[in-house]
């Protein structure tokens, strides 16, 4: 359209008469296309599509966005946070040119298409899928973040629901943005004042412009159906000095008679009658919707390709730490991770890291890395969801980001959060300490037992979970280069460093660290014992003590439960009986990973899996353990069982 031309970057003071002609007609069009899409669909959201169009056509006309630079690291993002309106911003970015109007009307919601009921990132233009109300903030602030790390002129802008304004993850990412002086990001509110239950003070009161207000924003408001107020405020709010909302007042189901400030119509596509009156009160007529039936039968059209891309990381040299070093996995995690990160620390050739803390820099131990790297350091405070969607977001716009908390808040008390992540297709490394029963006095609540089971899921994250503080450094390494949605996790304790027979470590020196790797620490022919993390050194304890009853027990250690490779987990076990062992879940973690393989490959083993069977007690590390038998004793004694 020519009026991008005039307002492109928002380079001109104000919209001219012949732009406004232009977008309220392109406005008038994409309304048609969403009353389409909903109705060959028969489900979607049509009312608040028509109520947010003037925002996207607006928007998408001034910002830094285009179909050419759809993938472009220096675009800027927008993130649509009420993702049940995607008819709405599909039929915006179609008048832009990012694909046919006809395509995405004729498609949507239909099985294999792109064209999902929630914005989703196959479809060229969205840069986080969303449907989850009160997450979108969260992404737009991780989008900031990133932005200003990579020193990058890029926007957020993020276009929200008056409704998901009471969710608490929208509080807290307000704050952040705040606290981190994030002028890069703007967010908009459609202020229709309907939701599906009916009106806002009838479904939960609350004081909008008071809320942004107190959080440090600056607020305007404008009539969000005019063009040119609506380009003025975007404008001025790019250009304050503090983040800026702009609340939009809007009418529900905007350009059609019977859906205009109808709750009913939130969530029901016009049809039979209703959607004649519906097309032709906006200039069209239901020819268009005949054809989207048609073309609805023909071939799925195909959506953009999304993949994480691989970091570019200079990793330095691992240390090797031996049996007479006290060091517990996260002081080796936090020192590996500060020197990756001080030997890329705003090198032009880098991919630049984001490390998150939640109030917990010196217990999960990314204190180092502040205070080497501090310009790339976000201290988010106790606020665990906005985290884990900002640290997601952040990752894929061109950093490595880190977020380092305690067990239960960075994967229990999160975890539809980081299932978006996997969703997204994000790249974020999260960092798991004081997992398992190895959080000793804290109790109960905080035992995060359950870590590899929440993740295992999911179909895009992997887990980590290293044995001792050689391997903790090499999978920490390994972890910060590679693409993709990663979990790293440990204990709180001082561990011994697995050795070989010899004495020396097993995972010193020259080890690499592999995915999906079975390590084989001891040999043996009459059990096998697979253990995970930091029992690895317990298992080979009662390796020892079973061979002076003259049991040959077979130790192994697999890091990476959820990429086990499975063949040589077979080859390595054979027809022996098998002992699974982990400061986990005993019904989720790597023992059901190996009992459903050897089921799923037909193969008859006798197995038993040893883990947490219960909430664990109070007390120091060793009572807690030796209380739920997983201590070298309480091994060596499951061995004998299974050999019975």
């Amino acid at each position: 359209m020519k009026v991008t031309e005039e307002i492109r970057n928002f380079k001109a003071e104000s919209i001219s008469v012949g732009g406004i002609a232009e977008l309220k007609e392109a406005s008038r069009e994409a309304r048609v296309w969403a009353v389409v899409a909903t109705a060959a669909a028969k489900s979607g959201h049509p009312a608040g599509a028509l109520s947010s169009m003037d925002i996207y056509m607006t928007l998408l006309g001034a910002a830094n966005v285009t179909p050419a630079l759809a993938d472009s690291p220096e675009r800027d993002r927008i993130v649509v946070s009420h993702g049940h309106t995607s008819a709405g911003f599909y039929a915006a970015l179609a008048e832009y040119g990012f694909f046919p109007a006809h395509e995405m009307a004729a498609n949507f919601r239909r099985a294999g298409s792109p064209y999902q009921g929630h914005v989703e990132r196959d479809v060229p233009g969205v840069d986080w899928g969303t449907g989850n109300l009160g997450q979108g903030l969260a992404a737009g602030v991780g989008f900031a973040l990133a932005a200003r790390t990579r020193g990058s002129q890029a926007h957020s802008w993020v276009v929200m629901g008056d409704g998901e304004q009471v969710k608490g993850q929208v509080a807290e990412a307000r704050r952040l943005a705040a606290k981190e002086k994030l002028t890069n990001l703007t967010a908009l509110v459609d202020w229709n004042d309907i939701q599906i239950s009916g009106r806002l003070e009838e479904v939960m009161p609350v004081n909008i412009p008071a809320l942004w207000a107190a959080d440090g924003w600056q607020v305007v408001e404008c009539d969000g159906h005019d063009h040119n107020a609506l380009y003025r405020a975007m404008k001025a709010a790019k250009e304050a000095s503090v983040p800026t909302v702009v609340l939009c007042r809007m009418t529900m189901g905007k350009g059609v008679s019977f859906m205009e400030n109808v709750p009913d119509y939130h969530g029901k596509p016009a049809a039979g009658e209703k959607l004649e009156q519906a097309l032709k009160e906006l200039g069209s007529d239901v020819s268009l919707f005949n054809t989207a039936l048609e073309e609805r039968k023909g071939p799925l059209p195909k959506g953009r390709h999304v993949a994480p891309e691989k970091p570019a990381l200079e990793l330095g040299v691992p240390h090797t730490y031996t049996k007479e070093d006290k060091k517990d996995n996260r002081g080796a995690f936090g020192k590996a991770l500060a020197e990756v990160g001080e030997l890329n620390y705003k090198k032009a050739d880098a991919t630049p890291m984001l490390v998150f803390d939640c109030d917990l820099a010196g217990s999960v131990k990314v204190d180092g890395f502040a205070k080497a790297c501090p310009d790339n350091y976000v201290e988010a405070g106790i606020q665990e969801h906005m985290t884990a969607t900002a640290a997601g977001a952040a990752s894929a716009a061109g950093v490595v980001s880190v977020w380092a908390d305690f067990g239960v808040f960075a994967s229990d008390e999160v975890y539809n959060q980081q299932r978006l992540n996997d969703i997204n297709r994000a790249g974020t490394k999260t960092v798991l300490t004081h997992s398992g029963l190895d959080v000793g006095e804290d109790g109960m609540t905080h035992q995060c037992i359950d870590y590899v089971g929440l993740f295992r899921n999911t179909f895009g994250w992997n887990v980590v979970v290293p044995a001792d503080p050689n391997q903790t450094d090499r999978a920490t390494r390994w972890m910060l280069a590679e693409p993709g949605n990663i979990c790293l996790a440990m204990g709180r304790s001082v561990l011994p460093v697995v050795t070989k027979e010899d004495g020396s470590p097993f995972y010193g020196g020259d080890y690499v660290f592999r995915d999906g790797a079975i390590d084989l620490l001891r040999e043996g022919t009459n059990v096998v014992i697979l253990a995970m993390g930091h029992l690895a050194g317990r298992a080979v304890e009662a390796h020892e003590a079973l061979a002076k009853e003259g049991i040959s027990a077979k130790v192994l250690h697999c890091a990476t439960p959820l990429t086990m490779d499975k063949e040589a987990l077979f080859a390595l076990v054979g027809e022996l009986p098998l002992l699974t062992c982990e400061d986990h879940h005993a019904d989720t973690g790597i023992g059901a990973v190996a009992a459903m393989a050897f089921a799923r490959a037909g193969r008859a083993v006798k197995i038993k899996n040893l883990g947490v069977t219960r909430y664990g007690l109070s007390g120091s590390n060793s009572d807690v353990l030796a209380d739920m038998g997983l201590t070298a004793a309480g091994i060596a004694a499951g061995v004998r069982e299974l050999l019975k």
